[in-house]
């Protein structure tokens, strides 16, 4: 479904990626890992078309949308959960959930996203009318995530979604993406610092260090590498 190729980036002279090529094949999970700072939020900013790219390919569905801007990609069904929720705190769970069906085709499936999101995460449906700012911040990784879906998307990445969440909370979330994928058919492209739940919940692994994929396979065999595990996944 989205295939990368030989992508090169960054931010005015510090360029980031430096030709990392990965692909995610349509109902799956691919997690992308890491140390921090290895470029990984980079690659899904620029794949998404946030920051721009100096040389390489992106497809999605086999269409080459390397130079299309964001929204037009979010048209096609391509979505970024990004860090740090950006929730729109002052207005409530349903305000941020329809912000999220802005595209046409979302707009005309609002009603049934939102009886999917409310499926999906029931403690939203109970807090629909509470402000977002006001919720935990396992709740609100579960209205950014909901949101995304009101998009209606294809492809949903999905950028650190346990960031400061409890180790119980980072379970049940995982649990979620796991069921989107599931039950949904959703396609999921992951970076998450927790290697270790990422790699229990993935299908495919790339490992990526300095803007450059190190390795990559099933989780079983990431897992069974001692070098790659140690030097790059710190488990």
């Amino acid at each position: 479904m989205l295939r990368v190729e030989q992508l090169e980036s960054g931010y005015g002279p510090m360029q980031v990626l430096w030709g990392p090529a990965l692909k995610v094949e349509k109902g799956s999970i691919t997690s992308l890992l890491g140390p921090n700072g290895a470029g990984k939020s980079t690659l899904l900013w620029t794949v998404l078309g946030s920051v721009p790219v100096r040389a390489g390919r992106i497809l999605f569905e086999e269409r080459d949308v390397t130079g299309l801007a964001p929204h037009r990609k979010v048209e096609l069904g391509l979505t970024l959960v990004p860090e740090d929720k950006h929730l729109f705190r002052e207005m409530t769970v349903y305000e941020n959930l329809v912000m999220g069906a802005y595209r046409r085709a979302a707009r005309a499936a609002r009603a049934e996203s939102l009886d999917l999101v409310f499926t999906m995460f029931p403690i939203l449906a109970e807090r629909r009318n509470q402000k977002a700012g006001s919720l935990s911040g396992g709740q609100q990784q579960m209205v950014t995530i909901a949101r995304a879906l009101m998009t209606r998307p294809k492809l949903i990445m999905m950028d650190e979604p346990s960031q400061g969440l409890a180790p119980k909370l980072v379970f049940e979330l995982f649990e979620t993406i796991s069921r989107l994928k599931r039950e949904i058919g959703l396609t999921i492209l992951l970076v998450e610092q927790n290697a270790s739940i990422s790699l229990n919940a993935a299908d495919y692994v790339y490992v990526m260090h300095e803007g450059v994929i190190k390795a990559e396979g099933t989780p079983e065999a990431i897992k069974a590498s001692h070098e790659i595990c140690e030097a790059y996944l710190g488990i």
